[in-house]
């Protein structure tokens, strides 16, 4: 299917791996001009090099954490009209209840919640002047259905989504469209600890865990990157302009729930 945004401009943030990696190959697979982000500059590069090669794309990179004001100014004068916004940041690590501090919520609240809020606020308007714009939050399964240990991610992706969900609709007259996703496991960096965890704990090893974990899911399996990404290419596609405010679980069907 032609995605209609062939020269299209995109900011993918936190995109040097894992589902932002995704994102920004599939938009560049789809002819679009994208803006890569990440911390460590090395690996941003390598990762702008190989949607380069694969897509023949155009591919900027701006190196920083997405949370520094500073860093998101970097991006807006790297692509100062972007057509499409992917907001993506990295979760807190899991943590006990009982065990987390006011400064830990702060700082999950700030990458989660308000970083994306301030990108949206930035660009949403030029999208509106310009008739055309799409923004998709990645957040996560666990904004839907509770995960221990990732409260703090959970309630700060919670508060993006509903905070978004009225300017959601009344941005949609204008053809700006703003939809999440929300992962269950994916096949990513982000997985191994917790299942190198679990092996210790089962005195197993990590085939072992990994065996059991997606024995759990009814599809078998973890998700491919590229199944996130392909998902996401199409709520930033032409074609996209009457999905508003919606919430979508990409999971295997882990989460039990007929709605």
């Amino acid at each position: 299917m032609d995605l209609g945004i062939a020269g299209r401009k995109a900011i993918v943030c936190a995109s040097s791996k894992g589902l932002g990696r995704a994102c920004a190959m599939a938009l560049a697979r789809a002819g679009c001009v994208v803006t890569v982000n990440g911390r460590d500059l090395a690996i941003l590069e390598a990762t702008a090099h190989e949607i380069r090669e694969a897509t023949g794309a155009e591919v900027i990179s701006v190196a920083g954490d997405i949370d520094a004001p500073e860093v998101r100014a970097a991006l807006l004068d790297a692509c100062p009209e972007p057509d499409i916004l992917v907001n993506n940041n990295g979760g807190p690590p899991p943590a006990p209840f009982a065990e987390l501090t006011r400064e830990n919520i702060l700082r999950g609240i700030e990458s989660n919640m308000l970083t994306p809020i301030a990108l949206i606020q930035q660009v949403a308007p030029g999208m509106a002047r310009r008739r055309f714009g799409r923004i998709v939050n990645i957040t996560s399964a666990s904004v839907r259905a509770p995960i221990p240990g990732l409260d703090v991610s959970s309630g700060a992706r919670a508060g993006l989504t509903a905070f978004i969900a009225a300017t959601a609709r009344a941005l949609a007259k204008d053809n700006v469209t703003i939809n999440s996703i929300q992962p269950g496991a994916f096949d990513t960096d982000r997985l191994r600890p917790g299942l190198l965890k679990r092996a210790a704990a089962m005195g197993a090893d990590l085939a072992a865990a990994r065996a059991e974990r997606e024995a759990t899911i009814p599809a078998r399996r973890f998700g491919a990157p590229d199944e996130f990404g392909a998902l996401c290419a199409f709520l930033s596609s032409a074609q996209a302009g009457y999905i508003v405010g919606q919430n979508i679980l990409i999971d295997g069907g882990a989460f039990p729930g007929a709605f």
